[in-house]
This record gives C-alpha cells, structure tokens and sequence, in this order.
C-alpha cells in the first residue's frame, strides 16, 4: 500500500501447495487457523495482540483441547481489530488509506466502485459504497477551473501536463476542461451504480440541465445498441428494458431543457421496442413534443409495432406534432400577455417553421410506405399550420411521391392530396416539374401554368419599368444614362430569352404556337401535349390582360420592347401586332 506496510516483511509467509500457508520463522507456530481451503501455521501472541475476536477464538479452542480454528466466509470487521485492542490497529490504518489516498483520487473511486459489487453485503454495511458515489458526486461539482486531477482514461488533453496528480499547480492558464469533463468515466459503472452517483449528483443542485443530459447521452451511446437486431440477437431484451426506465428516471426535472431530442427519440424508439411501461413512455413523449423542432427526419422514423401496418409509427409522430403544436400556442398566447413580441416572432414562429420542414421530410419517406393510407398522410400534413409552410416544395415533393407509389388511387383520391399543396407557394423549379407531371389532376396542371405566366409577366412588367426609371433619370450624364440604358436593355434580353421559344425548337417538337409579331422578345416554354393546349387558352387571357396595361402607359412613357436594339416601332403598334398574330 502507499502510506503503510502491512507487516515487515512481504515476504514472510511460504506457501507448501495451494493449501498451506506459513511463517518462515526459527520459531514453532502454535496455532493452525483454517479460512477456506487454505490452512495457514501462524504464532499465537502478534495476532492476538491485534485481534479480539482471534482471542475469543483460540480460548474457545483450549477449552476444547484444540489447536485449530475454524473461519468460513468471515465478513469485513470480523476480526475487531480495534482501537481498543492496539493504537494504530489495522481499521485506523484502512480509514486513512482510504480517505488520504482513495477518497482524494477520481480514478481510484471509480475503481474501488466498481469492485464493490463483488463484496456486497459488506461493502454496503461497511458504508465504503456510500463513501465512493459522494466522493464521485462531489468532485462533479468541482468548477472545472480548479480541477488539479487527471480526470478521464478515455480522453486525451489538448495540451500535456496540464492537469495533474498530487496536487501540482497548472504550469500556464488553461480553459482545456470542459464542464462534462466527468461524463465519460462514469459510463464504465454498472447501471445500478451508475444510477445511485447520478441521484448524487442531480440531489446536490450544482450542476446544470445541460450537462446532465449530455452524461445520459454519452452513457446510453456506451450501453444501447444501434439497431433493434443487436437487441434481438442478444437476447437480453430485459436488461435494455431496465436500462431505458433508469435513464428516463434520471432526465432533468426541467423538460424543456437537457437531453436534446435525437436521445429522447432514440430513448421512446427502444422503449417502445422492448415494452416500458406506459408512464416512462409517456413522460418521453412530453419531453419530446416540447423540442420536436429539434429532431430529424430520421430521429422520427420509429418502427410501428404490431397490429399496425404501416412501415412507422405515423400516429405516434401525428400525436407529436399536435402537443408541439399546442405547446407553442400556449408559450405564444402567453407572450403576448406579457408584451414579450421578440419570442412571438423569432422563437415561436422560427421553431415552427422548423418543424414544418421536418414535417414535409418525413411525409417524403413515409410515402413510399404502400401500406399507408391516403387518410394518414393528409392528416399528418394538415396537423402543420399554413404559417409553416412559406413554400410547398416539400409538400409537393411528398405528394409526388405519394401518386407515384400508389398508382391506384382514384381521380377523386388524386385531387384530394393534391388539394393539400397551394400552387402559388412552389419555386420556379418546381412549377416546372409540376407543369410537366403527369400524374397530377389536370386542374393543377391548370393552375400551375396559370401562375406560372402571372409571375412571368409579373417580371417583365418590373423590368419595363425599371428601364423606364432609368430612361427618365435625370440625375445621371449623357454618357451615364447610355450606359444604364444599355446595360438595363441586356438585362432585358437576358431575362425576355428565358421566355422565348425558337422556331427550330418548334420544328422538332412537331407543333408551333402561334407566332407572334416579328418585332415580338417574348414566348412560351416547351411543355408537354396536354400543357401546352391549356397554356395556348392562358396565355391569350394573360397576355391580353398584360397589353392592356401596356397600353394605358404607353402615352407616356416608351416600352421595354421597342427599346431593344433594332426594334424601331412604338409600344401602341407593337401591342397591335402582338394581338393580332394570338386572335
């Protein structure tokens, strides 16, 4: 041992087999003590000195004219080697060994933990359990800044000789130990164990939410398993079924803070896996409905349990969505009364349209699910508020992919789903592909194209009138206002040749549009057969509605396209071409 010698001479007892032990000495020994299988030859005065419960026993053993004592499965302190009986008997010496060398080191309590448990009851009855997780508490709750002890086996310092046994000071100013510097340590106890040093820790008040759940975290990455078939294959569905309920137990009292949702998640797919009672169950859920805007789609895919029979939970993630929902009304209304408008329209809003993209993410994968009803889907896309949803890309990615895996729903079925996405909300990109989709009812073929010129016309009228702005500027020079004419009319064509459509490109296609007037920079894009018989309809009504516009202000002001290079005619006769060439 490092501060005492247990006897003078380590050496001392010679072994004869694996049955007897002695002391090699010119002296006879006078008393045989039997402890197990192990007979050991021993004097009677040094161990008589030191123990009274040996001189109970060898004066027993006189009575009975015997030189042998008999000592099977002897608990700690059996031996009473007390204070009374001699100053500094073996006790005294344990105490201080343990408070001057184990009680002081992190690692050592750990260790010493750990062993415990093959010397229980005595272990417990002695206390030394007890005395190990308070030491182990406590020293959690050290501010990282005076930490002078090497702190973990699994994790090396940034810098060396920073943190150091026995007390040496630090040799520079450090901010190399983070506030979890303790969690990974702990993951080597028994979860038992591991159990009774949290309670420690968390009934001490020191120590933050956050910090706690990271020590979960990293203890139930040690432990849980990442699929269900490990869980299966080792056949010990009970102990993760133990393990679940402990860890759950241990979550900060605060729910709103702690654990992030990925461990809750991970925590609710398992228990639901192995069966944990309801109000662990439960308690997940509530934790997890309070910070769904931090999850991912992949956190959510929970496998459904029998006698569904969809691929996933979908009405447990329904379920999740609708209290996160009505959690943030609360937390909104309650702002409001307190005049609180910040967390009303960066916090509240900003998580919701989180959770609106999570939302949109998973209906994209639970679409390939052939067994999902056309019910579930539009339920759990309607449980996410308008406000969520600034644009439908997603929405119509997972209709989409919802009408290709089930090719058998009906006309009515199709425009039911499709009733859910708002064509005026989708990007350029993905009016595009709409346009050009098959599978989707013809009346939001219709009001995809229709939008789609709105918003193209939209544009061009902005860039006339930019251009005109710039025409009439008279802020700049003659030279200034040539080149912001030139460059606004580059722009223009730029802009106007995105819409045009060649003559050779009609050609190939087998179909021309009605051409419009030779001087005429804008067009239509290729679309498919039954596209471009709508858009010939729509785009008769748009571009006439455009021209009248046009008209009304071409008194005053010229047009964009009789600006372009070449193009000589004014607005008024370039509108009655344009006319005619479409009627």
């Amino acid at each position: 041992m490092k501060f005492m010698k247990l006897g003078s001479k380590p050496d001392a007892f010679q072994a004869e087999g694996k049955s007897i032990r002695y002391v090699s000495s010119e002296l006879a020994t006078d008393v045989n003590i039997n402890v197990g299988e192990v007979k050991f030859y021993l004097h009677k005065f040094p161990i008589l000195s030191k123990s009274n419960r040996l001189q109970k026993l060898v004066l027993k053993a006189n009575e009975e004219n015997s030189d042998e004592i008999n000592m099977l499965d002897f608990p700690a302190e059996y031996l009473e080697m007390t204070e009374d009986i001699e100053r500094g008997n073996l006790i005294f010496k344990i105490e201080v060994f343990l408070n001057s060398s184990i009680f002081r080191s992190w690692k050592d309590s750990i260790i010493v933990l750990q062993t415990t448990k093959s010397l229980l009851p005595w272990s417990e009855d002695l206390k030394i359990v007890g005395r190990c997780i308070d030491s182990i508490a406590s020293k959690t709750s050290v501010d990282p800044a005076n930490i002078t002890w090497s702190y973990t086996y699994n994790r090396k310092l940034s810098v060396p000789d920073k943190i150091v046994e026995d007390g040496i000071k630090f040799r520079e100013k450090i901010e190399s130990v983070p506030r979890d510097w303790w969690v990974e340590d702990m993951c080597e106890l028994d979860v038992d164990l591991y159990k009774r040093v949290m309670i420690s820790v968390k009934s001490k008040g020191r120590m933050d939410g956050t910090v706690i759940g990271e020590a979960l975290k990293t203890y139930a990455v040690r432990w849980l398993p990442d699929t269900f078939d490990e869980m299966v294959s080792d056949g010990c569905t009970w102990k993760y079924k133990y393990l679940v309920e402990t860890l759950v137990c241990l979550l900060p009292s605060d729910k709103g803070v702690g654990c992030p949702c990925s461990l809750l998640l991970k925590l609710l797919k398992i228990a639901i896996f192995v069966g944990v009672d309801d109000l662990p169950r439960e308690d997940l859920v509530k934790r997890i409905s309070l910070k769904l805007h931090e999850a991912s789609v992949n956190d959510l895919l929970i496998p459904a349990q029998s006698p569904q029979t969809t691929l996933y939970d979908v009405e447990l993630v329904k379920c999740l969505v609708n209290r996160y929902m009505t959690n943030e009304k609360y937390s909104q209304d309650l702002s409001v009364e307190k005049n609180d408008d910040d967390f009303v329209l960066w916090h509240g809003h900003g998580y919701v349209l989180d959770v609106g993209k999570i939302i949109d993410g998973y209906l994209s994968e639970i679409a390939n699910d052939p067994n999902l009803t056309l019910v579930s889907f539009i339920d759990l896309s309607q449980s996410i508020p308008e406000s969520a949803r600034p644009t439908h890309d997603g929405l119509y990615k997972a209709i989409d992919t919802y009408l290709k895996e089930h090719p058998s729903l009906t006309k009515a079925e199709r425009k039911k789903i499709c009733a859910l996405m708002d064509v005026k909300k989708l990007t350029t990109d993905v009016s595009t592909h709409a346009a050009q989709n098959e599978r989707l009812p013809l009346r939001v073929v219709v009001q995809v194209l229709f939008f789609e010129q709105v918003r193209a016309s939209a544009g061009v009228q902005a860039l006339k009138n930019n251009t005109r702005d710039a025409s009439n500027s008279m802020t700049n020079t003659d030279e200034e206002c040539e080149k912001t004419a030139a460059d606004d009319n580059n722009y223009l064509k730029r802009q106007m040749s995105k819409l045009k459509i060649k003559d050779e490109e009609f050609q190939k296609n087998g179909k021309l549009m009605k051409k419009n007037s030779k001087n005429n920079k804008s067009g239509m894009q290729l679309l498919p057969s039954r596209s471009r018989r709508i858009f010939d309809k729509l785009w008769v009504i748009v571009k006439g509605h455009g021209e009248n516009r046009s008209s009304e202000t071409s008194g005053s002001s010229q047009s964009a396209t009789s600006m372009v290079p070449g193009d000589t005619k004014s607005s008024g006769s370039s509108s009655r071409q344009r006319r005619h060439s479409i009627s």
